[in-house]
């Protein structure tokens, strides 16, 4: 049987966030609390964010086309920046609904059911929470990673409603339904900002993770000898294909098939360690000094004439 996609998966999170919604605003339209309505809220807010992932993930399956030729994966980062979006505006859309309630508070009604409605979508989105983690990490998608810790976050979110709650009916005191709402507010809109942060730094080609580099500069060391150096490594993400560039330099008595051997060896290599990784090499004689000139993103087109000069 061929294993789950990630497609599989964006449906699982939006069959429980269309189950949960309809738990937790039973919860609220039971006991009118407004911490409740808040948790209902952000279920909306996971609703929306897993259909905008399901777009997501469906368009970073596309293969590579003549106008998008190292693919379509980056689309995931959409999913992630709109739900890091759209929890800000729920966050916002709560602290306005608890602010109101704080100035006025109003009595809780028909707790036990309430509670226990809460408390089944509770465990529902802790479950799929953690199935997408485990499924994010397997598969290296954002989407389902970012999805994942929203839903926990919302587990954390819908604890500390529960026991607001709880309060209220050991103390009787009724601001204390607002006050956990805005806190829930503050704690989302904090999960909100973090999303964004990362999916802007992905979209700014941040490098592979320090391990997967390590990984990279291990096996290159395997080849390395006092004839055949490397330079100029530079890696960067694009959802979940990872994308890594290096010089080669080789003696410049080699053939090209030497050196092409050579080259295809490292990325066989490479691609063991790194599924779905798209290495490119650059071949260089490793007695020119112009090869040791090439370390920076870019060179001027006068330097690399003069360079072309001095080599000839």
């Amino acid at each position: 049987m061929s294993r789950p996609t990630a497609r599989s998966y964006a449906f699982l999170s939006i069959a429980a966030a269309i189950i949960t919604i309809a738990l937790k605003f039973g919860a609220y339209l039971l006991t009118g609390s407004v911490g409740l309505l808040s948790d209902a809220i952000e279920s909306i807010v996971n609703l929306l964010a897993a259909l905008v992932a399901l777009w997501a993930l469906t368009y970073a399956e596309k293969p590579a086309d003549a106008e998008h030729a190292f693919g379509h994966s980056k689309a995931e980062y959409f999913s992630s920046g709109a739900e890091g979006a759209l929890i800000i505006v729920a966050a916002i859309s709560i602290a306005v609904e608890a602010w109101g309630h704080l100035l006025h508070p109003e009595p809780l009604t028909q707790l036990g059911l309430g509670l226990a409605l809460s408390l089944f979508a509770t465990a529902i989105n802790g479950v799929v929470a953690f199935i997408l983690l485990r499924a994010g990490r397997r598969l290296r998608s954002i989407t389902l990673k970012a999805d994942a810790h929203h839903l926990f976050t919302d587990v954390v979110t819908s604890g500390g409603v529960v026991v607001g709650i709880l309060l209220v009916k050991l103390t009787g005191t009724l601001v204390l339904d607002p006050i956990v709402a805005l806190i829930v507010a503050a704690n989302i809109t904090w999960t909100g900002f973090r999303l964004l942060r990362e999916t802007s730094s992905a979209l700014l080609d941040a490098a592979l993770p320090k391990k997967e580099i390590d990984a990279i500069k291990s096996i290159l060391n395997e080849y390395k000898r006092e004839d055949i150096q490397f330079h100029a490594l530079r890696t960067r993400t694009a959802g979940t294909r990872r994308f890594v560039s290096f010089h080669v330099l080789v003696p410049g008595s080699w053939t090209v098939q030497q050196g092409h051997d050579l080259c295809e060896a490292i990325e066989l290599a490479i691609l063991r360690v790194l599924p779905s990784t798209h290495v490119t090499t650059h071949l260089e004689p490793v007695e020119d000094p112009v090869s040791w000139e090439d370390l920076e993103l870019e060179r001027s087109s006068n330097q690399q004439m003069q360079d072309i000069g001095t080599s000839k």
